[in-house]
């Protein structure tokens, strides 16, 4: 089976989960994922190859590019898939597409042209259309603001997407001898696409126009040790507030791990500090706070007051399965509905935008610091399902075995 993404760590995490739950129901598995050496690390960990496609995820991302550059950005991302997934999908009866939008198209032309079943997944709901709400805009292309109707906004969304990534993507086609494809964002969701998130977490309202499956989310359990160092932190006093942003550069807060550390000491609270994308650093020598690299999540959210964090559906889910409180200061894209998903269920606070400042990050923190709702993330800890990745494994072998043919008599 061939799992194909590209994004940051939160494209490529989820695949680690499933890639793990495949082999073990006796699967041969690669992913085809950004060649960032962290992916690498991450996947050799659990004894998954790699095969490298396209640009570092971190470069691009940290870089910033304007968002006049997409559609040359996109064309590169659907000519990488087309020259890698090609070869690494040889002899695979399945191949899963997720990530960048233009990506998943070039996957999915890739299994089209090999004549290999495959599936599209999603780990945020926001791409789905869907009559209840409306649509992300692309960078650079911002919907009319008179324009309410969610049912039109989605089909300006999809004329969106075809000017952006249609020229690009049938010229890929047209290369191979595919014919082209008239609505790329509905090739590549296809007619049973897949939802890999909690159902408490990110609840799907049915739609009258696509079968969605929800498997849960994929992840894997973190069995590394905390670094002794750090456990030695935890252990030699109150439970800390952890802060990260993850894959997000966080170009507009140059200062944010100042205001962080000084909110989090003006609640009476220690700092674990990730470094992250935004490679974040301590702000002086004291003792409260403790910097940390890659590090077990699972572990580490289970020892925490609270979690400061970005608002990926990864970390979302991992801080709420640890029944950790969260301030979730989003960033872009399906961040702010994360944001507001915890707020909604009384597990943490939404920040208001992405810049934090000292007052604003503190009031969240007040919020997200009170018994009620440490109580409240403990409750909803219990209901978030385990079982997403075994789920999903076990659905893809059924997808091979309704495309294979019948043995003869």
């Amino acid at each position: 089976m061939l799992l194909s993404t590209y994004g940051s760590r939160g494209d490529v995490e989820p695949l680690v989960g499933l890639a793990v739950g495949l082999r073990e129901l006796g699967a041969e598995v690669r992913v085809c994922a950004p060649p960032d050496e962290d992916f690498a690390q991450r996947l050799a960990g659990v004894g998954v190859p790699l095969v490298p496609v396209g640009r570092s995820a971190r470069a691009m991302t940290t870089a910033a590019p304007p968002p006049s550059s997409l559609p040359q950005r996109a064309a590169e991302l659907i000519a990488g898939q087309f020259d890698t997934v090609t070869s690494a999908a040889e002899g695979c009866d399945v191949l899963v597409a997720t990530g960048a939008m233009p990506a998943a198209a070039g996957a999915r032309s890739v299994a089209e042209k090999l004549g290999i079943p495959s599936v599209s997944v999603t780990f945020q709901q926001l791409t789905l259309p869907s009559p209840h709400r409306p649509p992300l805009a692309y960078p650079g292309r911002p919907f009319p603001p008179e324009v309410t109707d969610n049912r039109v906004l989605w089909d300006l969304d999809a004329q969106s997407i075809d000017a952006l990534f249609g020229a690009a993507l049938n010229t890929s086609r047209a290369s191979v001898g595919l014919p082209p494809v008239d609505n790329v964002r509905d090739y590549v969701i296809g007619d049973r696409p897949w939802l890999a998130t909690d159902p408490v977490l990110d609840p799907w309202q049915e739609t009258p126009d696509l079968d969605v499956v929800q498997t849960g989310a994929w992840i894997l359990t973190d069995v590394h040790p905390l670094p002794a160092e750090l456990m030695a932190f935890l252990d030699a006093g109150t439970p800390p507030v952890y802060v990260g942003f993850g894959s997000m550069p966080m170009h507009a807060s140059a200062d944010v791990a100042q205001v962080a550390i000084e909110a989090i000491r003006a609640q009476g609270r220690r700092a674990v500090v990730a470094r992250g994308w935004a490679d974040l650093a301590l702000i002086d020598d004291r003792d409260d706070c403790f910097v940390v690299g890659e590090v077990n999540q699972q572990a580490l959210f289970a020892r925490v007051a609270a979690v400061v964090h970005h608002g990926g559906a990864g970390t979302t889910t991992t801080a709420t399965r640890a029944g950790a409180p969260q301030v979730v200061v989003p960033q872009l894209a399906d961040q702010p509905y994360w944001a507001s998903r915890v707020a909604e269920l009384g597990i943490g606070a939404a920040h208001d935008g992405p810049t934090p400042a000292f007052e604003s990050l503190s009031a969240a923190l007040r919020t997200a610091l009170t018994p009620e709702t440490r109580a409240r993330a403990t409750a909803v800890a219990g209901t978030i399902r385990t079982d997403g990745a075994a789920v999903a494994a076990k659905l893809l072998l059924e997808t091979i075995s309704r495309a294979e043919p019948p043995m003869p008599a």
